[in-house]
């Protein structure tokens, strides 16, 4: 998966793609009211930290940019002109990205504000386990068993992911998010990602691939995104809560309801873009799509959100 996702040729760096969002749809490309409600969380952040002369936004799987820069353009002036703002990705910076964003391989380390990780720990490669043994896979798919899953593995199978079956090892997961976590001084630290809790795990794992906007077999060979549910539960610290992505967008001002009707006669124009703000806003909180996404929200230093 490391290989398929970031070797040489790898399906995120592989120079002149084009991009995460060529391949599928991810709630940043859905509708830009995702970027304004980021935008509302990073003020109540401020308002946390007591406005400070320079607040840290932190994307972590920016991809190319595009929810920091949807972000930008959604704050008042005076907050954007204190924002520092990183895009944390390991593909190479897009050509023509607002010079304000700051391309980094890692999350700055003291940071004060908001991080966030939007579809980012489903692509942090992990072992597979199938009735206690590691699975193995050929670069065309082929898998086979291999040798015994070993004691730190098994111990996190044992707590997160009991019992026999096909399981997917989240352990390299926990790890990559309590990093990010620890790289802020004080602030929120926000992943969102389609994910399982314990109670509801998967009997046969999640692991697919994605290309061209179609989920296709998670052949890995740089060809197609290959990726996993998170087991986001595992990977809460303390203070965490887990909310499902169509509460918390609704605490940050997204809704799918309808203009008035009789908006359509006093302001048809008006009508029309309230309407098709209310349709993304209605795709952004779906049940069985986007709205079932789940938002861990860490907080580090403040109250915890939403408060």
């Amino acid at each position: 998966m490391e290989a398929a996702l970031y070797g040489p040729d790898g399906f995120y760096v592989r120079p002149g793609g084009p991009g995460p969002g060529g391949h599928f749809r991810t709630s940043v490309h859905a509708s830009p009211l995702y970027a304004g409600a980021v935008a509302r969380l990073l003020l109540w952040v401020d308002a946390e930290l007591g406005h400070p002369a320079e607040l840290d936004l932190v994307d972590v799987g920016a991809g190319r940019g595009e929810l920091l820069t949807g972000v930008l353009g959604a704050l008042p002036a005076e907050v954007a002109a204190r924002v520092r703002a990183v895009a944390v990705e390991r593909a190479e910076r897009p050509a023509g990205l607002d010079g304000r964003i700051r391309w980094a391989t890692e999350p700055p380390e003291g940071a004060r504000g908001l991080l966030f990780a939007n579809e980012w720990l489903d692509n942090v490669p992990l072992d597979v386990a199938e009735d206690g043994r590691y699975v193995l896979v050929a670069p065309d798919g082929t898998e086979s068993p291999g040798p015994a899953v070993q004691d730190a593995d098994r111990a996190w199978l044992e707590r997160w992911w009991p019992g026999p079956g096909r399981a997917e090892i989240g352990r390299a997961r926990d790890e990559a998010w309590a990093g990010a976590v620890r790289s802020l001084s004080r602030g929120l630290a926000v992943a969102v990602d389609y994910a399982h809790v314990l109670d509801a795990r998967p009997p046969y794992g999640t692991l697919t691939g994605f290309r061209g906007g179609r989920e296709v077999a998670p052949v890995p060979d740089g060809s197609c995104d290959v990726t996993a549910h998170v087991a986001l539960d595992a990977c809460a610290g303390e203070g965490a809560v887990l909310v499902p992505q169509r509460e918390a967008l609704a605490l940050l001002g997204v809704s799918g309801a309808r203009p008035p009707l009789p908006m359509a006669s006093s302001d048809p124009a008006g009508y029309v873009r309230a309407l098709a703000r209310a349709g993304e806003a209605a795709e952004l909180t779906a049940r069985g799509g986007l709205g079932d996404f789940g938002w861990l929200v860490q907080p580090v230093g403040v109250a915890t959100w939403p408060a």
